[in-house]
């Protein structure tokens, strides 16, 4: 099995006082070179490339797509912030990521020329990252099409004809707000697939249960989402266990054979890091209950980039002497 990090790592301190190209460039260097150092298999830019030094609070998961989509406006009226706040399951955000008036179209979005620039700076197996549609479509406030399946297809097809164009060995869908409401299924199946149906090498789908501030967002069951996940056009999921502990696992018996699992042993909303030991016996554990083959990956609960530096270094460095550990690699 492989190590690999869901996606986000912490923002340099530098960075946040000069965002230009060339610094960017370098800090991007400097955490590919951080994942390398620490052994981890497949490496991501740490989502720098969303990096927005007006926001630095955020990571850019939402903000970076909608902001450059045709068809959503960002400035919002007092009128609008009501009507945001009319909607359920959002009460952790202040104000909508964007509203949709018009046709959404791919704007300025350059996911093509982001990976490019990560693609120069290694030759580590690369994985690129991007927030699905149905994670989109939760945040928006739609006055156009008054529809979720429909907004969701439609921001589906923009991503689609991003993805299709990137050659990472791994692309990975992100979805956070599935894990709070398997209801919405029907309609976020088809928009999820058609992106995963576009990506030219291994299709990657992460789920969690929110990580805003530090803190779960989603509350729900594995057991609830297995019809969802079942449906997915996915080679691998990356699923968040180690928070919420590994009593679930055997839910996982009835998934798709087809789907290989991605196993989080790394809290990442705890700053203690974990002993190798601790990593090997979780991974251990985790295979006595699905079987070893059926464990393609092992990562973090999500990303990294609420952390300190320090923490999530120690935490890469662990994460993977705990998967030697449990392969039998590890010299005392």
């Amino acid at each position: 099995m492989k190590t690999t990090v869901v996606g986000s790592y912490p923002t340099p301190a530098w960075l946040r006082g000069d965002s230009s190209r060339v610094t960017l460039r370098d800090a991007i260097m400097v955490v590919l070179k951080t994942q390398e150092l620490a052994g981890i298999d497949v490496v991501t830019d740490g989502e720098l490339n969303r990096f927005d030094p007006s926001h630095p609070e955020t990571n850019g998961m939402i903000d970076y797509f909608v902001r450059q989509m045709d068809g959503i406006r960002t400035r919002f009226s007092i009128t609008d912030l009501d009507e945001f706040r009319a909607d359920t399951g959002l009460d952790y955000r202040a104000a909508p990521a964007g509203i949709v008036t018009g046709e959404v179209g791919e704007g300025i979005l350059n996911l093509l020329h982001d990976f490019a620039l990560t693609r120069s700076l290694t030759r580590s197996t690369l994985k690129f990252t991007c927030t699905g549609p149905h994670m989109l479509a939760k945040v928006l406030t739609d006055r156009f099409y008054r529809d979720h399946a429909s907004l969701a297809m439609a921001i589906a097809g923009v991503l689609r004809r991003q993805l299709e164009r990137i050659p990472a060995e791994v692309v990975q869908i992100d979805e956070a707000n599935i894990s709070g409401h398997p209801e919405d299924r029907d309609w976020a199946l088809p928009a999820i697939n058609h992106v995963l149906e576009g990506i030219r090498g291994t299709r990657a789908v992460h789920i969690c249960f929110g990580n805003y501030g530090g803190q779960s967002v989603q509350r729900g069951f594995w057991q609830d989402l297995l019809p969802f996940l079942n449906g997915l056009k996915a080679d691998h999921l990356v699923l968040e266990f180690a928070r919420r502990g590994y009593d679930e696992l055997p839910v996982f018996r009835d998934l798709a054979p087809a789907i290989g699992l991605g196993l989080s042993v790394i809290d990442i909303k705890d700053n203690e890091i974990e002993t190798p030991d601790l990593i090997a016996r979780r991974i251990e554990s985790a295979a006595s209950v699905l079987g070893a083959e059926r464990i393609h990956f092992v990562h973090p609960d999500c990303g990294f980039w609420m952390l300190q530096r320090s923490v999530a270094d120690g935490k890469m460095r662990a994460l993977v002497e705990g998967r030697d550990r449990y392969e039998g690699r590890y010299l005392a």
